[in-house]
């Protein structure tokens, strides 16, 4: 795939991704594909980890260029363009629409960005939203971005995290092995209405010890997956 060192060119988005995202003329049209730009950073962004440094894996939260749009700091409206979030690396990648290019994004001045999930296999079209882990417990997660699953007075949120492992260092034909993988250390939080982080599992064991007022509400709710636990949240904490 050949990756592009050149600036973005002025952009208008497509009317299938304007309408996902809703955007406004400001943020579809020339202005907000120029403010995008200036968050380009013009160095080409390898899409794939594992070609040559031997780790192999997916390191982002989505394999696909999802529509997505980005919140900065000073609410500067910007362009919906294709992105993807690359845990492992730290960084948010943006393709060039209509080609195969990829620019890394300068995300210091992005507090947020959604992706937009089209609807698949039953499940309905979705809108993921990330945003800064402000409250992280420890300092050098506070610029990771955590996805929002549930917000009400209560607000469940995902860190991911990924881990290299190492394979071992020789096999059992006695042949060394230089091969790793990414191994997906996520973490859950449930943030609680007087702003306290709780460091959470998806068992309903956990989650109501970090929320024991919403016992009732999920009492007849028997959630497993995240899935399920949004959805259950959903119910019993609305927005």
């Amino acid at each position: 795939m050949r990756l592009s060192a050149l600036l973005l060119p002025v952009l208008v988005a497509t009317a299938q991704l304007a309408q996902a995202q809703q955007a406004s003329p400001e943020q579809s049209g020339a202005a907000g594909q120029s403010n995008l730009d200036a968050l380009a950073t013009g160095a080409p962004a390898p899409l794939y980890l594992g070609r040559n440094d031997g780790v192999v894996g997916n390191p982002y939260v989505d394999a696909r260029w999802l529509p997505g749009q980005l919140t900065t700091k000073n609410n500067t409206p910007l362009a919906v363009v294709p992105l993807k979030y690359d845990v492992f690396n730290h960084r948010i990648l943006m393709r060039k629409h209509g080609t195969t290019d990829s620019l890394q994004l300068d995300d210091r001045y992005v507090t947020s960005f959604t992706l937009q999930v089209p609807a698949a296999s039953g499940m309905p079209a979705r809108q993921r939203t990330f945003r800064r882990f402000t409250e992280a417990p420890l300092p050098n997660q506070s610029s990771d971005f955590v996805e929002v699953l549930h917000t009400g007075r209560y607000e469940l949120l995902k860190h991911y995290v990924m881990h290299v492992r190492k394979a071992p260092a020789h096999t059992g034909y006695g042949v060394e092995s230089k091969g790793a993988e990414l191994e997906d250390k996520s973490e859950y939080f449930l943030r609680r209405p007087n702003a306290q982080l709780v460091p959470v599992k998806l068992t309903s064991k956990s989650i109501l010890a970090a929320a024991p007022d919403l016992a009732s509400a999920l009492k007849s709710a028997s959630p497993k997956t995240e899935l399920e636990w949004t959805n259950a949240l959903q119910l019993a904490d609305p927005r």
